[in-house]
């Protein structure tokens, strides 16, 4: 499999890229970052591929492009693409409600499965924080992150998704209106990344927890996702982690 990576300067880009170079099923197409980048030009790990900036030319090489940029950069990507059936793995935060609308409209030409957490076992955590914030509505919930120190400061894509999840759990099950949840945010040198879920019941409380210890794990999902979406053979439609959970041992 051919993997173009779309923020391959970043983070999670830097480990995307040590991934696919470490694993023989799996061939680097494409390291794609900013014209701001020091490492544009420049070789990837000494080989034949250079860091560039996406151009229309890298639609003809890769099979599956894995995007950790920034909605600007990430929505650029989609516009290069024009109409190509290209599925592309969206592990990007940020976007607005008209960013997220002209995802949608992306959609209807390539697959895209988008997460703002791939870490494994993220998916399985979120689905049973819902179920009980669907079967305990009374129960308050509080979303507590821990981050590296370097993350922004405002809640990170994890949580507000969370947030804007469990409040429509709740909802659902109860006939007065239902506030989204506060999320305190924590920033902490060395955390890579820690989400817990309390769920105050006044005589009691419960709370789940999911922590990520390094951010390969964030690139280890992300390729299983791509693998998945990919092996499904989906022309066009956005996808979700919850998706790649009817294919057993693919994303749990």
């Amino acid at each position: 499999m051919r993997v173009g990576i779309m923020g391959a300067s970043g983070r999670v880009g830097l480990k995307l890229v040590e991934a696919v170079l470490a694993d023989p099923g799996l061939e680097l197409a494409a390291a794609f970052v900013s014209p701001q980048s020091r490492l544009l030009g420049t070789p990837v790990a000494n080989g034949s591929i250079e860091y560039r900036v996406a151009d229309a030319d890298f639609r003809s090489y890769c099979d599956v492009v894995i995007d950790f940029s920034n909605p600007a950069a990430s929505l650029q990507l989609q516009e290069i693409s024009a109409r190509l059936a290209l599925p592309m793995v969206i592990g990007t935060t940020g976007f607005t409600p008209a960013q997220q609308a002209r995802l949608e409209g992306h959609a209807r030409h390539r697959a895209l499965l988008i997460s703002p957490n791939f870490a494994f076992g993220f998916e399985a955590f979120k689905l049973a924080v819902l179920q009980f914030a669907r079967q305990t509505p009374s129960a308050d919930p509080t979303i507590i992150e821990t981050y590296h120190i370097n993350k922004k400061a405002e809640p990170s894509g994890t949580s507000q998704q969370l947030a804007a999840l469990i409040r429509e759990a709740r909802q659902a099950a109860s006939t007065v209106a239902i506030e989204t949840p506060h999320i305190v945010v924590q920033r902490e040198a060395n955390v890579v990344g820690d989400t817990i879920v309390r769920f105050d019941m006044s005589a009691g409380e419960m709370s789940f927890r999911c922590s990520v210890q390094t951010i390969a794990a964030y690139a280890e999902g992300a390729l299983a996702a791509a693998r998945w979406l990919v092996e499904s053979g989906a022309q066009r439609g956005r996808f979700s982690l919850a998706d790649t959970l009817t294919q057993p041992g693919v994303h749990s």
